[in-house]
């Protein structure tokens, strides 16, 4: 080959060779958040290392990455950089085993977001598009659309900078922040954020200010409040730059989305909006979060995310009916109880006539006699004395809690506090064991740090060890949003009042003035923990493509297990049911009737196993079911037409009779309200349609009964 030739080559190799690493994806993981919502445990520990279902949270963000194909990971870390690096090196992330070619760890000094953006831009570690995550972060979203489309936006627009990933939820839902409540302005059309604000509690003006310049550019934009936010970003290099030119940002939205959009003149720059309806995707902000989303985890919506997947070296977590999550080597007392929605690790032991109910409980733990826990979170090593109860609660490793103590709803016990027999914790406690100095001695990083003192025995009882956390006066610039996130109990106790999770089902309710609130689950409007569980039991055996008999079976264990009336088992079987069949509508291009033919004859017997009024003339049974139907499809698109169809198709498989419709139909608390009256419009023709059918029936035994006269 002539030199030319080898010349031309060498530039072809190199230039397919940048193309190449370009296109393989980087991610940084920020392993510190900068903030103060999870003191006191973030005093001794980094957030991403706090267990959350028994597995460090940045298990979860990790396996989130993988499963994108990220190949190069940058961890980047503030406080307790040692603890991050010594669990990273002896992880499996940094097996030969792992999915990632390159996985760093960046130490660094930076008392912001913003002051990290700008040191990462100045070491030059990032060579093409980038992911950037908390490592606080648990999803189960595929990155595979968003990623296209962020690619093929940056191909025609070298300006289109940005890509965030969000998340419909409803306008409230128990994962979202409590504090600030952010709204985004996007242009539909072509996905693009045009304005961002955050609204804050107490906040006097509740008005979102748009310039008026978009509304008159743009022909339709969309005012958004019901979106997660989980500060999953697809960037360019461009993005690390605008951080590095401006010094006064250090938030990523209400300082660098904000700025970005507002000075679109000046930098030509445009940010994008990826929003997903399915999947899960939520953010471990603050303690109310990490409630809600560790619910989420043992309920199974974040599947596969759940502790039986065992993300962890050593782990052998095996699931139970009920949501029970036990390790091997757990020790139960015979007379002891373990209720729904627990997780017990490895070596933990509980005594006789113990009671442990919605709660997680670490490993190598030591429960007494006569211990209730409920709704609480007890980590690893904690030894707990007979007769104690704690509830909605946090008590961290190391912890020993004497016997006869209460720990009431919101206390926070940090690591190593030892409370004294007979002792009871308020629920606005944070007991730490040592006491809290500033220092700043690591870089210029102000750290706080803990050195030994004299514990407070009017908190923690006589021979007790631990004192109340005291706030530094500048611990976070938002004092409401630090105070209220940092307490398990702000709002914790309404946590219930709505059970949505951020799972795959969603409804699609519309409003009467035809706004579409978007993201809420069949549950939304039910704080019945059976009907939350049976109902994600039974659309997860209709995702498998279990049986009817299996799908039976199931039912009738969690019906025993609560002993639920058959009226919460038909509301559960039809609302996992409409909303299977409303997917297949989305998902398959079907019609309605299509899918409900489709779905409903095969799993005839388990709706006909919630029917016993046959033989009676009135059809109690069969008007709750349709009363039921009704309102559950009242909140629905399409609302109308499965109500028909539904209709039809029972009655053509004989699990509803002729009167069991007509008694609905006549029945007032079907035409209770606007939305009843609506959805069941189209039905309408149905039933006259039975009317008919029975008054020609009538005729023709009127005749037959004639002609045997005239016989």
């Amino acid at each position: 080959m002539s030199r030319k030739g080898q010349k031309a080559a060498a530039a072809g190799n190199k230039k397919r060779g940048e193309d190449e690493r370009e296109e393989s994806l980087q991610a940084i993981v920020l392993a510190d958040s900068f903030e103060t919502r999870f003191n006191p445990f973030t005093l001794e520990r980094p957030r991403c290392l706090l267990p959350l279902a028994n597995t460090p949270l940045i298990e979860y963000t990790l396996e989130f990455l993988a499963n994108a194909g990220v190949e190069d990971i940058f961890i980047y870390c503030g406080a307790h950089t040692d603890q991050v690096e010594d669990y990273i090196r002896n992880s499996k992330w940094s097996h030969a085993s792992s999915p990632f070619t390159k996985l760093d760890i960046i130490r660094s000094t930076s008392r912001s977001i913003g002051d990290a953006m700008r040191d990462l831009d100045s070491r030059n570690v990032i060579a093409g598009d980038f992911l950037i995550v908390s490592g606080d972060v648990v999803s189960n979203l595929p990155l595979e659309a968003a990623l296209a489309k962020h690619r093929a936006r940056r191909a025609d627009d070298k300006n289109a900078i940005m890509t965030m990933i969000l998340r419909e939820a409803g306008a409230s839902h128990r994962t979202k922040a409590r504090g600030a409540s952010p709204v985004f302005v996007v242009d539909p059309s072509k996905d693009r954020c045009l304005h961002y604000e955050e609204m804050r509690p107490g906040q006097a003006d509740r008005h979102v200010h748009i310039d008026p310049d978009l509304l008159s550019s743009h022909s339709e934009i969309d005012v958004r409040n019901d979106l997660i936010d989980c500060y999953i970003d697809i960037c360019t290099p461009d993005v690390l730059a605008l951080w590095t030119d401006s010094f006064d940002y250090e938030s990523p939205r209400k300082h660098f989305l904000y700025g970005v959009l507002k000075d679109y003149e000046l930098n030509g720059k445009t940010i994008h909006t990826h929003i997903v309806g399915d999947h899960y995707a939520a953010r471990v902000r603050d303690l109310q979060a990490y409630d809600a989303i560790s619910k989420d985890i043992v309920s199974r919506w974040a599947y596969p995310l759940c502790p039986d997947s065992n993300l962890l070296l050593g782990q052998s977590y095996r699931f139970q009916r009920g949501n029970i999550y036990k390790e091997d080597g757990v020790v139960l007392a015979r007379s002891c109880m373990v209720k729904r929605h627990t997780v017990i690790g490895q070596g933990t032991s509980i005594g006789d006539g113990s009671v442990i109910s919605n709660s997680i409980i670490g490993r190598r733990c030591q429960v007494g006699r006569n211990v209730k826990i409920d709704g609480a979170y007890v980590w690893d090593d904690v030894t707990i004395g007979d007769g104690s109860e704690i509830r909605q609660a946090v008590v961290a490793n190391e912890a020993v809690i004497g016997s006869q103590c209460t720990i009431q709803p919101g206390a926070l016990i940090s690591y190593g506090v030892r409370l004294a027999n007979g002792t009871k914790v308020a629920g606005t406690s944070r007991i730490i064991r040592d006491r809290r100095v500033s220092s700043a001695t690591r870089g210029g990083l102000d750290d706080s740090v803990l050195q030994p003192a004299e514990s407070d025995e009017t908190l923690v009882g006589k021979g007790g060890r631990g004192q109340e956390l005291v706030e530094s006066e500048d611990e976070d610039d938002d004092k409401f949003e630090s105070t209220a996130s940092s307490r398990l109990i702000y709002n914790m106790g309404n946590l219930a009042i709505s059970q949505s999770s951020i799972s795959t089902l969603n409804t699609d309710e519309v409003s009467d003035d035809g706004i579409r609130p978007r993201g809420e689950s069949f549950t939304s409007v039910d704080d019945d923990e059976f009907h939350l569980t049976a109902s994600s039991s039974i659309f997860e055996a209709l995702q498998r493509g279990d049986g009817p008999d299996i799908v039976q079976i199931e039912l009738q264990g969690l019906r025993m297990g609560e002993d639920a009336s058959y009226h919460r088992v038909r509301r559960a079987i039809i609302a996992a049911f409409m909303m299977w069949i409303m997917l297949q509508v989305e998902t398959q291009g079907i019609g309605v009737g299509e899918a409900v033919d489709k779905v409903l004859r095969k799993y005839r017997v388990v709706f006909e196993k919630t029917i016993f009024d046959k033989d009676s003339a009135t059809k109690v049974d069969q008007v709750d079911f349709l009363l039921s139907l009704q309102g559950e499809l009242k909140k629905r698109e399409k609302g109308e037409n499965l109500l028909l169809f539904t209709s039809k198709e029972l009655y053509g498989m004989d699990v509803l009779e002729e009167d069991g419709f007509q008694q609905w139909w006549q029945d007032e608390r079907s035409t209770a309200d606007a939305e009843m009256r609506r959805v069941r419009s189209q039905t309408q023709q149905f039933i006259d349609w039975l009317a008919t059918a029975e008054e020609e029936s009538d005729d023709e035994d009127d005749d037959d009964d004639e002609g045997s006269q005239d016989e």
